[in-house]
């Protein structure tokens, strides 16, 4: 029996919201919805595109909500850094003070200022390590010929879409 192109699309759809209720988890029943058969590659394939498509442009949206929102984090981080600042030389100029139940005043605190790092004795230094590979120089390494222990050069292949 031939699916019209409507009905794959909205099962799909369907399979997709299901599977994302449910975190991104796939069962096996699921998968086997999943799979594409040659009999319907091409209408597969298409509901697949459009549903990559959709979420795609689903994340390019919450990129962009994002770097506004971070935008506003900052405008409003701002602002309330220059209040208090302003408040702060208030609380200085004028002394502490009170208007209804709010106080102003100053407390103080301690901090420590480092000039430089490389000067003080080792016992009031904290070193912190990372070490990551050079997948570059292994890489050129591995395709002149020289072998590796714990290294392969990988084949992969992903999707082009034109």
């Amino acid at each position: 029996m031939n699916k019209s192109l409507f009905n794959i699309k909205s099962e799909y759809l369907k399979l997709i919201n299901e599977i994302e209720l449910m975190d991104g988890e796939i069962t096996p029943e699921m998968s086997s919805l999943l799979e594409i058969t040659e009999k319907d590659l091409q209408s597969k394939s298409i509901s697949y595109l459009s549903v990559i498509r959709s979420k795609e442009s689903f994340i390019n949206q919450i990129d962009e909500e994002i770097k506004r929102l971070q935008a506003l984090k900052k405008v409003n981080t701002n602002i309330t850094t220059r209040l208090k600042d302003n408040l702060l030389m208030a609380v200085k100029m004028f002394g502490n003070f009170e208007v209804g139940l709010t106080k102003f005043g100053t407390r103080k605190s301690q901090s420590i200022f480092v000039e430089d790092v490389n000067s003080l004795p080792s016992q009031y230094k904290v070193v912190k390590i990372t070490e990551s590979a050079d997948k570059k120089a292994l890489k050129d390494a591995i395709k002149s010929g020289e072998m590796i222990h714990g290294v392969e050069l990988q084949n992969n292949l992903s999707l082009k879409i034109n």
